[in-house]
């Protein structure tokens, strides 16, 4: 063990802490916390770890049969999950979850179509259809904003269908993008640096007439229609934020990670109040990265002016939001080593010292919870520390500068889950560099 900590910190998180042994009641004392809040954020350090992905599936599970949860909302494009969505809920042409999540196309792949989700979709199909008839499914639907195409694609196709002279004016609307073909990111250059015209009043006015026309279209024949009309909307509001995020992200991290976050938001926002005139009150569990999740006011993100879905869901749920991280020291993980590269099956390096991880590595409970208002840690891991996060990139090589950065772990999240030792996500169609038998043992020894 390190030095880093005062025993006295090691015993008070030690004796906070809440093993995980796999028994059917760990996390009783979590749901008793979580209690009636109806957004329940779930995140991960990783994008390509079985532990989070796992037992955030199983932490949704108990939350949809013993809260009442009617939703997960995730990290990934709003049409992709709604063929997902389709599927959960017995409809859609998709035979099995395998089928269903092949609309996740686009890298990173394995973030969605892997072992984990797939089994997860075929658990969560199998539980809506032995509900009775009138009873309220759980859905699966996307919070982000990378599928620009085909989010326009999809409104014209709902158009298409109710109103064909609606449909002419939106590919006249969206038709400004064609230029750039099938890479928003050569339109927001363009557009950024005044090369072309932008599209901005195009996607703010399709969207505008789309909403106007609700009454006219989500009425026509009961809950089928306004949920046709919901799905196209979230496209056409989807098409509008994606444009001011490839626009905007050429002007910096800052602007365009807060517009993706605000859309986010936004998103979780008009589903709660969509599923809300049909069920009551609903609640929704979201599946994200602890970085998307975690309340970025307590963490070097928001010194530097980031705000995040976690920040956004607090302001405005308040006390009916409740925020839970996932940390790892070691193990395995599925990442790529550019953005756009082939999946790897890579090793992830011991958390550094001073960081969270060392610390609850130091505790020397393999896999465990921590309720981080606890009286006996809420104060001591107030202290800004460092944190790991990998996306679906990891470069080890450059660990401290990619992947770290400093906060203060009970002002981030009202929970904490910590797996010592963890293992790399399975994707669904593995890589030859995801099979490698010959990861390496040892490290090297500078950071």
């Amino acid at each position: 063990m390190s030095t880093a900590y005062p025993a006295e910190l090691l015993e008070a998180v030690r004796s906070a802490a809440r093993p995980l042994t796999g028994a059917s009641n760990d996390y009783a004392p979590l749901l008793d916390l979580i209690g009636d809040a109806r957004c329940v954020l779930l995140g991960e350090a990783s994008h390509g770890t079985h532990d989070f992905y796992q037992e955030r599936a199983n932490i949704t599970k108990l939350l949809i049969e013993q809260k009442g949860f009617t939703a997960v909302a995730v990290e990934a494009d709003w049409p992709d999950a709604y063929r997902v969505n389709h599927y959960v809920h017995g409809t859609g042409n998709a035979k099995n979850a395998m089928e269903a999540l092949g609309g996740f196309t686009r890298f990173p792949a394995w973030m969605w179509r892997n072992t984990v989700v797939r089994d997860f979709a075929e658990w969560l199909r199998a539980h809506n259809l032995a509900l009775p008839a009138q009873a309220t499914k759980t859905g699966f639907y996307g919070l982000d904003l990378y599928s620009l195409h085909t989010s326009i694609e999809a409104v014209i196709n709902y158009l298409d269908r109710v109103d064909p002279e609606a449909a002419q004016r939106a590919r006249f609307r969206y038709g400004c993008f064609d230029h750039h073909g099938e890479d928003p990111q050569a339109y927001g250059y363009a557009a950024s640096f005044n090369l072309t015209e932008s599209c901005q009043r195009e996607v703010v006015n399709q969207l505008q007439e789309l909403q106007g026309r609700a009454p006219e279209f989500a009425g026509r024949d009961g809950q089928v229609a306004e949920d046709e009309f919901f799905y196209a909307e979230q496209n056409a509001r989807l098409a509008k934020n994606a444009e001011d995020y490839y626009r905007t992200m050429f002007e910096g991290r800052v602007s365009s990670w807060n517009v993706r976050d605000s859309h986010m938001g936004e998103t979780l926002d008009a589903l709660i109040a969509h599923l809300d005139r049909h069920g009551g009150r609903s609640k929704v569990v979201v599946w994200a990265h602890n970085s998307h999740l975690g309340d970025a006011r307590a963490t070097e993100m928001g010194d530097m002016g980031e705000l995040n879905l976690g920040q956004l869901v607090r302001e405005r749920y308040g006390a009916d939001s409740f925020l839970v991280g996932f940390s790892t020291y070691t193990g395995t993980v599925t990442a790529a080593s550019d953005w756009g590269a082939p999946a790897e099956l890579k090793r992830v390096r011991p958390g550094l010292n001073g960081s969270y991880e060392a610390l609850f590595h130091d505790v020397g409970l393999p896999r465990f919870w921590l309720p981080l208002h606890d009286q006996r840690v809420e104060e001591p891991l107030r202290k800004r520390r460092l944190e790991r996060a990998i996306g679906v990139i990891y470069r080890p090589e450059t660990e401290r500068m990619s992947h770290y950065f400093h906060a203060r772990l009970s002002d981030q999240f009202d929970a904490i889950l910590h797996f010592d030792e963890t293992r790399a996500v399975e994707p669904l169609e593995p890589t030859s560099k995801w099979q490698t038998d010959e990861l390496p043992e040892t490290f090297p020894s500078s950071l």
